[in-house]
């Protein structure tokens, strides 16, 4: 990372936000820092890492604002002693490293360096798939059912005896489903699925 980068920091905690940034300030790393999600989305930053603490769902709930809003930027996580569930679930959620707070300057820096180095890439499969899930969000139940079939290839007939209901309701949940998830065809609509690994 070089001299003059920024990154933002999202930490309702306001002393410890204080703390993160005083103890970056004299190190050529630019911080913003936001107490919460909702204020980062009303001034969405361009070409930097977010350093996020990890409470609540904060995680979870700036990568499906960044699938909503179709931006990306690499999150690293950080929490004092996380347990390895809370790692695993943040990593799980999108983030690309989790921090053990507090670190030292070195520590940041290795890891913003690999979340910049890594993001790009990263960042592209990540928010399709998060752009993804939040399209599979809007389905009912038996919408999803009816994707699963039709990803299996099978007919809307065939998806009706699966699932115990006519080729007819099949077409409805069909139409419906494809409307929800904005997508014009079948296969598009299975593109999607398999961007949020709901079919493999």
């Amino acid at each position: 990372m070089d001299q003059g980068s920024t990154i933002v920091l999202v930490d309702c905690d306001f002393r410890r936000r204080a703390a993160i940034s005083h103890s970056l300030a004299g190190t050529g790393i630019h911080v913003e820092p936001f107490e919460n999600v909702s204020e980062l989305l009303q001034r969405w930053p361009h070409g930097v890492v977010a350093l996020v603490a990890d409470e609540d769902d904060t995680i979870r709930e700036l990568i499906e604002a960044m699938a909503q809003n179709g931006k990306w930027i690499p999150v690293v996580a950080y929490a004092p002693k996380p347990s390895v569930p809370r790692v695993v679930r943040a990593v799980l959620a999108g983030a690309l490293d989790y921090l053990d707070w507090p670190v030292g300057e070195a520590q940041v820096r290795a890891a913003i360096a690999l979340a910049q180095e890594s993001g790009a890439a990263i960042g592209n499969v990540r928010l399709r798939e998060a752009m993804a899930r939040s399209r599979i969000q809007k389905l009912t139940r038996r919408e999803r059912e009816v994707l699963e079939g039709v990803a299996d290839g099978l007919s809307n007939r065939k998806i009706g005896e699966r699932l115990a209901i006519s080729p007819r309701t099949v077409e409805i949940h069909r139409a419906n489903m494809l409307g929800k998830m904005g997508a014009h065809h079948t296969s598009e609509a299975i593109r999607i699925a398999i961007e949020a690994s709901l079919v493999a």
